[in-house]
């Protein structure tokens, strides 16, 4: 009972976080002719891609951190689990108010996962809303299944994974039905795997997005989970696991 208030805070936190970055986000903006702030990032762009990706991969972080905390009682993975639960979630707001500032959908029909990744290097567009490509943009993400990288672009997706270390609808069952020290072990596991690919995912927008704030944000991601990586490994260790693969 005594999560409640914190998890009404990190909510109300998030939405708050959300707006302040929104605004830097586009504070510099000059409006062009048709309303639109001029340098807004375009659909396809790495920013959005980032935006749209990144917000749905923080959700099952923050999905599981709660299942773990349900499942042991051992403190430093709980705290470890409230820590991701939390930061995740005030980025998760953050990077779903830029959208809304943007006028830019947080859902694309269509678009492969992390395709994005590519565009820099493909000449994709950013500006704008004039620029949107042909290319349909993303599915819904509401499902873990397929086998959806991005277009070659570092590692693919593992068999029933979304997106880059996500875990599958199969994974998140088996950790919601252990306990203990298996349930510690595992959840260790799952996170260091979608840290991994968190952290493939914000050096793509730390080298690409055009947006400084993101920008910031994306390696601020980078720096933390690389050292949650750390964390976790040790803590694997003290309870005779290890990382997989």
């Amino acid at each position: 009972m005594s999560r409640t208030p914190r998890t009404y805070w990190a909510a109300g936190s998030a939405v708050l976080l959300a707006l302040l970055f929104a605004a830097a986000a586009t504070v510099a903006a000059a409006p062009g002719d048709s309303g639109t702030p001029a340098g807004t990032p375009g659909l396809h762009s790495p920013d959005a891609g980032f935006a749209r990706d990144m917000a749905v991969h923080h959700q099952q972080a923050v999905e599981m951190s709660f299942i773990v905390r349900d499942r042991t009682q051992d403190e430093a993975v709980r705290s470890l689990a409230y820590d991701i639960a939390n930061t995740q979630a005030n980025q998760r707001g953050m990077m779903l108010g830029w959208l809304d500032l943007w006028g830019l959908p947080k859902v694309v029909a269509g678009e492969p996962p992390m395709s994005w990744m590519g565009t820099a290097e493909e000449g994709g567009e950013h500006g704008g809303h004039s620029g949107q490509s042909g290319q349909s943009g993303h599915s819904s993400h509401s499902s873990t299944s397929g086998d959806s990288g991005h277009s070659g672009h570092g590692a693919a997706a593992g068999p029933g994974a979304l997106m880059s270390g996500m875990a599958t609808k199969e994974e998140l069952a088996q950790l919601a039905s252990a306990s203990g020290r298996d349930a510690e072990v595992l959840y260790l596991q799952l996170m260091t795997d979608h840290h991994k690919g968190g952290v493939e995912m914000a050096e793509g927008c730390a080298r690409q997005c055009r947006t400084p704030v993101e920008r910031d944000l994306a390696q601020g991601m980078v720096d933390a989970q690389r050292s949650e990586l750390t964390l976790m490994a040790d803590m694997l260790g003290k309870r005779g696991a290890a990382p997989r693969g």
